[in-house]
């Protein structure tokens, strides 16, 4: 399989049986300090949204959602969630938080057009959260203090793993780095984005790469970033274009860069605007969610989502996210993987 990295002299540190366990142990944990973290009340979250309504995340604006019909209404059609980018944001308005406050649910989808490895499923699972934010917390700044308490929540979450599992070790450095894409491009003009962010996270052991979506100087984006969630196109005192990015570390297990949260603060109506202008998608404006932002009926946001799967699979060191969900896989990565001990659910 051209997609799928065989870790050298990989050994699963946990049966089959300890690393359910593991799983129980790294969630309940997680969530419980996510939401303490960042003052988030659970929600219940849909896994399907109506078509043609623009609540559901468009992700890079290629992706083909899952869809059906629904015979109740006519017919009508339903879309499996990619995420929950933009239902949330309603749903902060719905339950009226206050600033300083949010919401956090377990999000998940399925993504019928990823392109299978190690790292990459059909099936997504994501903690998806959001809170409200001032105007004056739409800043760059803000940003950045909101990603050093989730990523103290993954310190937290890695320290009692390795004490109840004495086999792993951690590896995850105290602090966060953080780097805008165009500042990475002038570092590294001759890779290309995932040289990038592989060479960046083996210096820092976690990073978090600022501007994602906007295009760079060289007239390329670093990743792609649907217009109407994130606002990737506000310029900060600094000069460079941003208010979201990636959370990403070097997992020495695969030897490579690993991202586990896509976060940012969110549109306002003059980003929005602008973004689907940059896009050519200014026909979204007439979508229902679209007209609720331009009508100042949601409120300022920051949010994202933080894979769960993978989160477990970082902390259990293992080498295959089919190692921890179960999925659907091609018959010759399964017999690949149960070669070399990375045995698929």
């Amino acid at each position: 399989m051209s997609n799928l990295i065989k870790p050298r002299n990989y050994k699963a540190l946990l049966d089959k049986c300890e690393t359910e366990q593991g799983i129980k142990l790294i969630k309940d944990f997680f969530q419980q300090n996510l939401a303490t973290e960042l003052r988030l009340r659970r929600v219940t979250a849909p896994l399907f949204v109506m078509q043609g309504l623009g609540i559901n995340d468009d992700l890079n604006g290629v992706e083909r959602p899952v869809t059906f019909p629904i015979k109740d209404l006519g017919d009508a059609k339903a879309e499996v969630v990619h995420s929950l980018a933009k239902w949330k944001r309603l749903t902060l308005a719905e339950y009226a938080i206050e600033p300083g406050f949010g919401v956090y649910t377990d999000m998940n989808a399925i993504r019928a057009d990823e392109e299978l490895d190690n790292l990459h499923s059909l099936y997504v699972d994501q903690w998806d959260w959001e809170a409200v934010i001032t105007r004056e917390e739409r800043t760059v700044e803000h940003l950045k203090d909101v990603v050093r308490r989730i990523y103290a929540a993954i310190l937290r979450t890695e320290y009692l793993t390795c004490e109840t599992y004495k086999d792993i070790k951690p590896f995850l450095p105290r602090q966060i780095h953080f780097i805008h894409s165009e500042e990475l491009l002038q570092m590294y003009p001759d890779l290309t984005p995932k040289e990038r962010e592989d060479a960046i996270c083996k210096q820092y052991g976690a990073v978090f790469i600022i501007g994602i979506g906007a295009k760079l100087s060289d007239g390329k984006k670093h990743d792609g970033r649907a217009p109407d969630y994130d606002d990737w196109s506000t310029v900060a005192e600094n000069g460079l274009a941003g208010l979201n990015g990636d959370i990403l570390i070097w997992y020495p297990v695969l030897e490579r860069s690993f991202e586990l949260s896509s976060m940012g603060i969110r549109v306002d109506k003059e980003s929005l605007l602008r973004q689907l202008k940059i896009e050519g998608k200014e026909d979204r404006e007439q979508l229902y969610f679209h007209r609720q932002l331009l009508a100042d009926k949601l409120p300022l946001s920051i949010g994202g989502g933080i894979g769960q799967s993978r989160l477990c699979m970082v902390m259990l060191h293992k080498g295959h996210i089919g190692e921890i969900q179960a999925s659907i896989w091609p018959d010759d990565m399964r017999r690949e993987c149960d070669a070399i001990g990375m045995s698929l659910i």
